[in-house]
């Protein structure tokens, strides 16, 4: 087993992850959640969660947090901010892959908002990242969103060009993508039938429901996907630490939602 094929199993055990994100920060902030990072890193460390993806400087400070645990960190290269007015989706690179590996962290990741009047320069910088990370052997994670003004959906896609997106993840090269839950369990198997790399599911805004964002999960998986990438569902939610064990349960124990909320707690 050659270094990044080590390194994606650390991510995704026997092809299945649980992965949180917490780059929220650098967009937007102050964020529930993140205002005290280090407690929720390490409530996330204690849910058992298999992949921390942050910005570089927050991997640098925090990844000593992961040493002899089961959780690794992801550094995420791509930012913007609140405050670029109509170049706010313009998603530029702030890293370089030949940094991750001394920072603390385990694998990159890029995003791109297909539809987004700086669609070409966010795949370019993509294809980049994947020659860069292919050449360092490092796994590479795609957070590909179908949402910009110029989205042009085809006749009859009842994924809204998520499927398009997810595809796009899987030809540049990355190891594993994002995802959104499309709302039923048809749309969203064709997107996870579209690419033969694992789907993460996203979680969207903050709603401290417990049962529905596990309901989604739980349906989510049994229509292909392979995990959550779920960031502010969860580092907002009221209870970090238990949500997260549930998620982990359903994801890597095939757990009820019933059975995983009481056995969290929640």
């Amino acid at each position: 087993m050659d270094s990044r094929a080590k390194r994606l199993e650390k991510l995704l055990p026997n092809g299945r992850g649980v992965w949180i994100p917490i780059d929220h920060g650098a967009s937007d902030f102050p964020v529930e959640g993140l205002v005290d990072t280090e407690k929720t890193i390490k409530a996330l460390i204690s849910a058992g969660v298999d992949v921390i993806l942050a910005q570089k400087g927050v991997v640098s400070h925090y990844s000593h947090l992961c040493q002899g645990t089961k959780t690794n960190m992801v550094v995420h290269l791509s930012v913007s901010t609140r405050h670029a007015g109509p170049d706010c989706a313009n998603k530029v690179l702030v890293g370089h892959p030949d940094e991750v590996i001394s920072r603390g962290g385990l694998g990159v990741s890029c995003q791109v908002n297909i539809g987004s009047p700086n669609e070409a320069e966010m795949i370019e910088r993509m294809g980049e990242v994947s020659r860069q990370s292919h050449k360092l052997q490092l796994p590479m994670f795609g957070m590909i969103y179908a949402r910009g003004e110029f989205l042009n959906i085809m006749e009859g896609d009842s994924t809204l060009g998520n499927a398009h997106a997810a595809r796009l993840a899987f030809e540049l090269g990355c190891d594993a993508a994002k995802t959104v839950w499309t709302g039923d369990a048809e749309s969203f198997s064709e997107i996870c039938q579209g690419v033969p790399i694992p789907l993460l599911v996203a979680g969207g805004p903050s709603t401290g429901d417990s049962f529905t964002i596990l309901e989604m999960v739980r349906t989510a998986l049994d229509c292909g996907a392979s995990g959550v990438c779920m960031g502010r569902q969860v580092f907002s939610h009221p209870k970090v630490e238990q949500i997260a064990k549930a998620i982990v349960l359903l994801v890597h124990q095939d757990y009820s939602v019933k059975d995983a909320m009481a056995s969290c707690g929640l």
